[in-house]
Parts: structure tokens; C-alpha cells; sequence
């Protein structure tokens, strides 16, 4: 059992564990806040966007004449030492889910780097006379406007991964629309058959569906590269000194990569959430349409003899502990119940946006869960999706071709050729009788042979039904 020491605040003096970086206001939130089981060491990425703010802003300050060399040195390389997370991350236990607009993050941080940074210096762990976690750590900056930075920058950091999964999601379906592009069946609308088309063609809208995605969520990033690093409380910029919000910028974007940009008016910007409310919004279209295209593949491969059956889902694990060789498409399923949760949670996201109040929106720290949750769950979903089932995806040829012969989806290409009524009166025949639409054609003898060929023929070849129906 560790030595505890103690520290003082506004409340009181409190025991903190001996062996924590963390220190009073850290203690009293985790005591506080402990309801979702969801803590900021849970979420990493927003850990190192704090290290990466607090260092731009230690070096802003430095470079002002704020804060001694010595100092800025020991807060920026106890920053780097944050954002590598080398187990440091255990000193982060505040809920996620917290009051205070989060202020109880920022203060983790604070505390945090404070406390690497005079092991640093050669001092104790909760010597803040030496070096303070307010007064230096947090000079120039408030809540405010550290905390809504590093969230945007957290967001904006996840985006590769999420963009990288979607692409290599969409090339998959490219591959199997390249691979099928010849195979024809039969097009529903309305679960009714309609008209014919390809595999690969239904396989090549599942990979349009995905692209217009990567555009749509590239464009909602760029709203959030608008920061209010150096608006202070409320965008006032109270307390900060002249030339710090651009310089702290330009600090912050060489250190991530990114190029941030300071927004047109501090005091919009520290209440406003509107880039939040628009990028999960963009989530949500995401998992709207893979439920769309999960939905569609269970219905392609259900039977698989007494259903559609059109395609085959790799097996991954046995379906049933009661039902003897059933296999279920569980990798759709579960991209179906994780899409429902982003959908709620953009719920949550716009709820939280609207309750924002006067010069600040207090319900940050929920937004951020939520999009965080979200780009999470569908990065990793997509890449299990891929890899666990759309590679792995086999047409059943013969099937399609089975169940093409036995639509009447080829009366539309018919109608081209001997008019609507005269189709459907020969379909209405062919349905009544339980027969092939062809027999009753030929039998009929309203098309030549060769136009009969173009038609019904078997050589899966789409050339002729373009023809056919196109105008």
C-alpha cells in the first residue's frame, strides 16, 4: 500500500494515493463523477491532444516571455512524454461523462504534466511551489478553449483511420462487382423482382455507397479545424496575453500535423458546436448505409435452400445451440447493432449541442464521447467486415441463374420489343401456369429466334439486356 500525501483546494484538504501523478481536483472528480465506467485513460487519443495543446501553449508562453525556458522545457517534454503513453495513461481516471464543461479533464491533465515535469526538474510530486498546475501549466488558457481544441484536434486525429477503413471496405465490393461483373439475376424492388441485372453491378452501388462517405466526412473535418485556443472563458480572451492565440496555433499545428486555424470570432466559437452536430451527423449517414448494405447481404444469403440464397457468407462460427449445422450471418449483424449505436449517439450529440447556454456549451465532454464511441466503432467495424466477410463473400451462380429463369423480371427488356400489354399478358400466363416466361415466349412466337437468344439465352453476358431495355 502506497504513502498517501495530501493536497488542498477551495473544498479542503484531501488524501491522494502516494504512488498517482494526479492530484487534488483530479481525486475529487473521480469521486464525483464515477457513473459511465468510460474514463479518460480509456480514450487515449484525447489524452495526447491535451499534451499536444499544453505543449503549443508552453511554448507560446515561453516565446511571450510568460514562462521560464526551464519550465517551458520540463512541461513540453513531459507533454512528449504523454502523447507516446508509455502507461501514463492509468493516472487519467475521470469519467468521461462529467460536469463542468470539462474542466475535471483539463485539470487531469494539468496535474499530470505538472507533476512528470518536476520529477523533471528534480523535484517531488505535488511540489507546486516549484511549478503549479494553474499558474503554469494552464497559464494563458482556460478550460474553455484548451479543452474544445483538443477534442476537435482528437477528432480530426481519428479521422485517417476511420476514411482508411471505409476505402479499403469499398475496394472490397470493387473487387467482387469486378469479379462478378458478367453474373446475371434477377433486381428487386419492394423484395419483388423487378428487373435483371449483375453481381456485379449490385455489388458496385455497395462500393458507390461507401465513396460518397469518404467525401462527405473529409468535408465535415474541415469544420472542425477552426479552434478557440486563446479565446479564455469566453472568448473574451481575458487574462491572455496580445499575440499568444496565433502563435499557440502555429505551435499546435506543427506539433499535430494539422493545420489548425484560428476562429473569426473567440466568443461564436467557445459556444458553438455546430462542426460536432454536422461531423455526426455524417457518422450517422455511415451507418445508415451499411445497415442498408448488412441488411442486403443477410437477405441475398438467407435459405441458405430455403431462402434467396444468391450468395454465400463465409462461415465464422456455428448459428444455433439447438439447430445442428445452421451458420448465421453474425459479421452483418453485428455491423447492424453497432450502426443502431451510432445512430443513437448522434442522437446524443445533437442533444447536447442544443443545450448549450449563453457563452458556453456545457455539454461537451458527452458530444465527444459520443463521436469518439462512433468513429471507434465503425472503424474497427468496417475492418471486421471486410476482412470476416465481404472477401470471403461467394456467388452462387447457378442459383441466380435459377432464379433469373424463373422471374418474370425479363418481360421489362420483352416489353421493348412487343409492347407492355402483350408482356404482361404473357407473364400473367407464365405466373398462372407456374412456367418459364420463355417457354410461353417461343410458344407464342412473337419473337424471332435470335431475339429470343438476346433475351433468355444463357451466355450471361449483359451486352444483350442493355440493348434490350436500354431507351
Amino acid at each position: 500500500m502506497s504513502v498517501e500525501r495530501i493536497e488542498s483546494d477551495l473544498i479542503g484538504p484531501l488524501a491522494i494515493p502516494g504512488n498517482v501523478l494526479y492530484g487534488v481536483h483530479t481525486r475529487r472528480a473521480e469521486q464525483n463523477f464515477d457513473v459511465s465506467g468510460l474514463r479518460l485513460k480509456d480514450f487515449p487519443e484525447l489524452i495526447q491532444s491535451m499534451a499536444m495543446v499544453k505543449k503549443a501553449a508552453a511554448l507560446a508562453n515561453m516565446e511571450l516571455g510568460l514562462l521560464s525556458r526551464e519550465k517551458a522545457q520540463a512541461i513540453s517534454d513531459a507533454c512528449d512524454e504523454l502523447v507516446e503513453l508509455k502507461g501514463i495513461e492509468e493516472n487519467f481516471p475521470v469519467d468521461m461523462m462529467q460536469g463542468g464543461a470539462g474542466t475535471s479533464t483539463n485539470m487531469n491533465v494539468n496535474e499530470v504534466v505538472t507533476n512528470l515535469a518536476l520529477v523533471k526538474l528534480g523535484a517531488t510530486v505535488g511540489d507546486y511551489t516549484t511549478l503549479h498546475p494553474n499558474d503554469d501549466v494552464n497559464l494563458s488558457q482556460s478550460t474553455n478553449d484548451i479543452y474544445p481544441t483538443a477534442i476537435r484536434l482528437t477528432v480530426l486525429r481519428a479521422c485517417d483511420g476511420l476514411v482508411s477503413a471505409q476505402a479499403n471496405l469499398r475496394d472490397a465490393f470493387r473487387a467482387k462487382a469486378l469479379q462478378y461483373r458478367n453474373a446475371l439475376k434477377v433486381g428487386r424492388t419492394q423484395l419483388q423482382d423487378a428487373v435483371p441485372m449483375t453481381v456485379g453491378q449490385e455489388f458496385e452501388a455497395f462500393a458507390e455507397l461507401i465513396d460518397e462517405d469518404i467525401i462527405q466526412i473529409q468535408s465535415a473535418s474541415r469544420l472542425l479545424l477552426e479552434i478557440n485556443l486563446g479565446g479564455s472563458a469566453i472568448g473574451t480572451s481575458i487574462n491572455v496575453p496580445r499575440g499568444f492565440p496565433s502563435i499557440a496555433c502555429g505551435h499546435l499545428s506543427r506539433i499535430s500535423g494539422i493545420q489548425l486555424v484560428g476562429a473569426r470570432n473567440f466568443i461564436e466559437a467557445t459556444s458553438d458546436t455546430g462542426g460536432f452536430v454536422s461531423f455526426s451527423g455524417v457518422l450517422k449517414r455511415i451507418a445508415v448505409k451499411l445497415t442498408k448494405i448488412c441488411n442486403d447481404l443477410r437477405l441475398l444469403s438467407s435459405g441458405p435452400l430455403g431462402g434467396l440464397g444468391e450468395i454465400r457468407l463465409p462461415p465464422v462460427q456455428a448459428g444455433s445451440s439447438i439447430m445442428p449445422g445452421k451458420v448465421n450471418p453474425v459479421i452483418p449483424e453485428m455491423m447492424n447493432q453497432l450502426s443502431f449505436q451510432v445512430i443513437g449517439n448522434d442522437l446524443t450529440v445533437t442533444l447536447a449541442a442544443s443545450a448549450g447556454q449563453l457563452q458556453l456549451n456545457a455539454m461537451e465532454p458527452v458530444i465527444v464521447l459520443n463521436i469518439l464511441q462512433s468513429m471507434r466503432m465503425l472503424t474497427r467495424g468496417m475492418e471486421i467486415f471486410k476482412q470476416r466477410c465481404v472477401d470471403g463473400i461467394e456467388v452462387d451462380l447457378e442459383r441466380c441463374r435459377d432464379l433469373l429463369d424463373q422471374s418474370l423480371v425479363l418481360a421489362t427488356p420483352l416489353a421493348k420489343l412487343i409492347g407492355y400489354s402483350k408482356a404482361a399478358e404473357l407473364s400473367k400466363r407464365a405466373l398462372a401456369g407456374k412456367r418459364n416466361l420463355r417457354q410461353i415466349v417461343e410458344e407464342e412466337g412473337v419473337l424471332l429466334p435470335d431475339q429470343v437468344e438476346q433475351i433468355f439465352g444463357n451466355s450471361a453476358e449483359f451486352a444483350g439486356f442493355s440493348k434490350a431495355f436500354s431507351a
